[in-house]
């Protein structure tokens, strides 16, 4: 044989040899090559970064405050929260016609005062009515110092006028939550006044003049 024909036996012989050693083809070597790295990307090593699908933990260490921020959650007052005052809104020395109440909040907390003080003056058989054409307004919220003022008109020009000697009033029982308080004497401005079945009372309201306004001039 020539040179060249024992030359490629020899080559043809080595390739043999060396796809014999593991039993397989070049083609399926190269398929299991792919095979491998296809694994090795879908499956990363522990070290390799996972991004979680569920959410942060939240990091804030904020309690919550028990305790409401605005007007709407304030206590109504009770007659322990508040002082009461009356004058005589015609003026000292003068008749007694307009009384003015004041409820002044004594606590140490906000406070709500609601509807209309009930008013009995002297031996009347039942507080004073609320006066005709005035309407009920929001509660009227009380820091600790802060005054509600209530208008009374003593004499309405009506009949069995009598004489008061005393005054008492209370809260009630604003939407009927609660037992209404016993109502407390206030001290009176003057030693004695006339009233009649014509007296009124006023919603509470947050000043003066809102207050005294609907019983000054009727």
């Amino acid at each position: 044989m020539g040179a060249g024909v024992v030359a490629a036996l020899l080559t043809s012989a080595a390739c043999g040899s060396a796809n014999a050693s593991d039993g397989s083809k070049p083609s399926d070597q190269q398929s299991a090559t792919t095979s491998a790295s296809a694994t090795t990307s879908s499956n990363p090593t522990s070290s390799s970064p996972v991004e979680s699908t569920k959410p942060a933990a939240s990091t804030s260490t904020a309690t919550p405050s028990k305790k409401p921020t605005d007007d709407a959650g304030v206590d109504l007052c009770t007659m322990a929260d508040l002082a009461f005052t009356v004058t005589n809104y015609d003026g000292p020395g003068e008749e007694v016609r307009h009384l003015m109440l004041v409820a002044t909040n004594k606590s140490a907390k906000k406070c709500d005062v609601q509807n209309y003080p009930e008013v009995t003056l002297g031996d009347a058989k039942g507080y004073a009515p609320v006066k005709e054409g005035t309407n009920p307004d929001e509660a009227v919220t009380l820091a600790p110092g802060e005054k509600a003022y209530a208008g009374i008109l003593a004499t309405g020009g009506k009949m069995d006028t009598y004489s008061v000697k005393f005054m008492t009033v209370g809260l009630g029982s604003p939407g009927g939550e609660a037992e209404a308080e016993k109502p407390v004497k206030v001290k009176m401005p003057v030693t004695s006044f006339e009233a009649d079945d014509g007296q009124r009372v006023t919603y509470w309201a947050g000043t003066e003049g809102l207050a005294m306004r609907p019983v000054t001039q009727s």
